[in-house]
């Protein structure tokens, strides 16, 4: 995990459209940067369904929602057009960016032991520097959990 008031790592990836996005590209808005483990889960539903919510407040906020899984794009476009996901959904299907942010690592599901995506979120601010880090966050209350942040 990365730490916190240190900058956060530059990427490009693409989204569900094929567009390109950069964090750079984001300078002067707030970003919460969150990785998930896959498109149309349980979890990753709730978690994604949340930050659409409350996607208005986030705006109003000045802060952009950014989603990151090693799904597609498209899964990507069939989990945002389920949903009416009003963000970006960035594809990563190496895992580079993930693990550079420190959201790759050994998991424990039913009692077997895999490597997979850590549900990490980040809060970014206008300048690329991480003023809040979040792992093993529980899907359902992190975006409210974000929102309060951005308070």
């Amino acid at each position: 995990m990365l730490e916190i008031n240190t900058k956060a790592p530059d990427f490009t990836l693409q989204d569900q459209n094929g567009d390109e996005h950069t964090l750079s590209q984001y300078q002067g808005k707030k970003v919460i940067l969150y990785f998930y483990p896959k498109d149309n889960t349980s979890g990753c539903t709730k978690q994604a369904c949340g930050f659409a919510e409350r996607y208005p407040q986030f705006l109003e906020k000045g802060a952009v929602v950014l989603g990151v899984s090693r799904d597609s794009a498209a899964s990507h476009k069939r989990f945002e057009e389920k949903y009416s996901l009003p963000f970006p959904l960035l594809c990563d299907p190496d895992h580079k960016i993930t693990e550079m942010y420190g959201a790759w690592g050994e998991k424990k599901t039913a009692g077997k032991v895999s490597m997979g995506v850590i549900r990490t979120t980040y809060l970014i601010d206008e300048q690329g520097v991480i003023i809040k880090a979040m792992t093993k966050v529980k899907a359902a209350d992190n975006p409210a959990d974000m929102l309060d942040a951005l308070s």
